[in-house]
């Protein structure tokens, strides 16, 4: 079933008199359960398309498709509780509310929806994430690995459709990366969810499903992985 949907998008600046292109004209389709790495040299558009993806930036041109959503109509506060409920997204610099403990951090997106938080799941996912033991922790007496495990609950927290993940290594060991990057595999394959991973790491994108290149704002190469 194709969850999201990449229509002719281009996002374009003026410098002067010149028009410089992030992305032009880039088409392609996911399919539900996919683990797909984006990649391309730094500049190459990689994360303003993610953005586009997750509503967090408009198209000039073009639209995207979520579960038969065009996002790129949506209003403001409209695309705010999208955005919510649909599309996960996490960060290279996990973005973690100081003020709060991992437990907190993890559970804020279903609190700010005004739902009740399903404790037999937060207490699963916190296993999953080995931080039962580091749930009352504030951000800042947290690892960088335990940070991003944070970010990656409150991420998947709501069951999302599409989960976004811009350089989510970027700041990490090997072995924490290695941590992160095992929480999203198990995720596709237990839970079928759908990924868009962006990476400069070759290793770390030969572990999805599918590569696409991108530079220059284009789409240079869209490949299986062998495995």
């Amino acid at each position: 079933m194709e969850i999201l949907k990449i229509e002719n998008v281009t996002k374009e600046y003026a410098n002067g008199e010149k028009k410089l292109y992030a992305l032009k004209d880039v088409t392609f389709s996911v399919e539900q359960g996919e683990f797909i790495a984006i990649v391309g040299p730094s500049g190459s558009g990689k994360s303003t398309l993610l953005h586009i993806i997750g509503g967090i930036d408009k198209p000039t041109s073009g639209n995207v498709w979520i579960n038969g959503t065009n996002i790129s109509a949506l209003k403001p506060d409209k695309m705010t509780i999208f955005r919510r409920r649909n599309i996960g997204i996490v960060y290279q610099f996990y973005n973690l509310i100081p003020t709060l403990n991992a437990e907190d951090n993890i559970t804020l997106p279903i609190l700010l929806d005004s739902k009740k938080v399903d404790n037999a799941e937060l207490e699963k996912m916190l296993k999953l994430l080995n931080l039962e033991d580091r749930r009352k922790a504030m951000p800042s007496q947290l690892s960088g690995g335990e940070q991003q495990r944070v970010s990656i609950g409150r991420a998947l927290m709501n069951k999302p459709s599409i989960l976004l993940a811009d350089e989510p290594t970027g700041n990490l060991d090997s072995k924490a990366s290695k941590d992160i990057v095992d929480i999203f595999k198990y995720y596709n394959k237990a839970y079928k969810q759908t990924i868009l991973l962006v990476t400069h790491d070759e290793k770390i994108a030969l572990q999805a499903d599918r590569i696409i290149r991108i530079e220059d704002g284009q789409i240079v190469g869209d490949e299986r992985v062998g495995k």
